[in-house]
């Protein structure tokens, strides 16, 4: 069965365009013109991946992201005219996945959709595929569920951060600058700005961390990037 994108978007040359190229690379493609048709369309036909514009009427992008989080943690890339970093931020510290910046290249796009799909697959792999369960202090990566764990809790986490949060806890003590983890985390097509990287570290802090500002699991190399603390 092929993978379904849900794309939500008000301007149609865009929907157009970004349709065409995803079905011509296998996708099925549902399509919605602002954020309440686009909720519809995630409860009703539950997709794979979400690409979702920011700027659209009724209900925008960061809410439709905000609802969608509540429910599920489907890849979610944001299509933004804006810019600015405060927009970046936001969408990330939402839940979303990635983002792009329009005007975008259809094969910078494409590239970000197969590596987005391509670690959703992860999760639902085989266990023998997926490697051994992590520990560390009171946090575990059980890989049969794909969940992590605090003192038996279990922590949500978005795909991301959960791939992050193994990357860095399969590799103690050993420092991975921003760019390394966009290309080994977020997939080697990705054509990313390494404050992805900060806004996630930032988020999982808060999640498993038990003072976010003091961390004792994650930890920063002023000038490098993070790595797992292997004295826990």
């Amino acid at each position: 069965m092929h993978e379904k994108v849900l794309v939500v978007d008000d301007e149609k040359s865009i929907v157009d365009i970004v349709k065409f190229n995803l079905e011509k690379e296998g996708y099925q493609v549902l399509t919605a013109g602002d954020g309440r048709e686009g909720l519809e369309q995630f409860e009703q036909n539950n997709p794979d991946l979400i690409l979702l514009d920011v700027m659209m009427p009724i209900i925008g992008g960061f809410e439709m992201c905000r609802k969608v989080r509540e429910k599920s943690n489907v890849p979610i890339i944001m299509l933004t005219a804006r810019a600015e970093e405060v927009d970046k931020v936001l969408g990330l510290e939402l839940g979303a996945d990635d983002y792009v910046t329009k005007p975008f290249s259809i094969r910078e796009l494409m590239a970000r959709v197969r590596a987005n799909l391509r670690r959703t697959a992860t999760m639902s792999a085989a266990p023998e595929q997926q490697g051994q369960d992590l520990s560390a202090g009171d946090l575990k990566i059980d890989m049969d569920r794909y969940e992590v764990t605090k003192r038996g809790e279990v922590v949500e986490l978005t795909l991301r951060e959960l791939e992050l949060l193994k990357f860095l806890m399969a590799q103690k003590g050993q420092v991975f600058s921003r760019e390394y983890l966009l290309e080994k985390v977020w997939g080697y097509e990705y054509y990313g700005d390494v404050r992805t990287v900060d806004v996630t570290v930032r988020r999982l802090r808060e999640k498993i961390e038990d003072v976010s500002g003091t961390p004792e699991y994650i930890l920063t190399k002023r000038g490098i990037g993070y790595y797992f603390n292997e004295k826990v």
